[in-house]
């Protein structure tokens, strides 16, 4: 192993870390949820930097967006097997109406409303508009077509439009 591409790998995975990390985060927990938010992108970090001398120092940050999605779409699948497989607990305790208030807080109307869409409207969007992402960068993110990113992200925010307009 030539020590200077370790050497690489090591300073190109801090500069992504330091640079890419909080974003990545806000990104996982509107794609997944805010509890396992971390989880995924730090699942995203060890799945790109296990492939590191395959990907192109300049293709990194996309890599790791594309990696962050597919693995906040895992953890979503892996957390709807386990409610599936899971019987419901007859003596388990419902949280009380107060706690689900209280988790509800701070909750935006639009976020809410995003939710509701459908996964790919909801990830081009949320790269948009929370990741910044150029419509290139959500391309390379969803491996889909410029073109289709315009389209998803035409139809996600015509279908937030009419959503609005229903709680008018």
């Amino acid at each position: 192993m030539d020590p200077t591409s370790v050497e690489l790998s090591g300073d190109l995975l801090e500069r992504c870390y330091r640079e890419q990390y909080g974003a990545l985060v806000r990104l996982a927990a509107y794609l997944a949820d805010r509890e396992h938010a971390e989880e995924v992108v730090q699942d995203a970090f060890v799945h790109v930097f296990g492939r590191v001398r395959r990907v192109r120092p300049d293709r990194v940050d996309a890599y790791l967006r594309r990696a962050v999605v597919n693995s906040a779409r895992s953890h979503l699948r892996r957390r709807q097997v386990r409610r599936r497989d899971v019987a419901p607990d007859a003596s388990a305790v419902a949280p009380s109406a107060e706690t689900a208030a209280l988790a509800n807080v701070g909750h935006d109307a639009v976020l809410d409303r995003v939710a509701h869409l459908p996964q790919r409207q909801r990830e081009v969007l949320l790269l948009r508009f929370v990741a910044d992402c150029s419509e290139q960068q959500i391309a390379d993110a969803l491996g889909i077509s410029t073109g289709s990113v315009k389209t998803h992200a035409s139809r996600g925010l015509a279908a937030l439009d009419d959503l609005r307009e229903e709680d008018r």
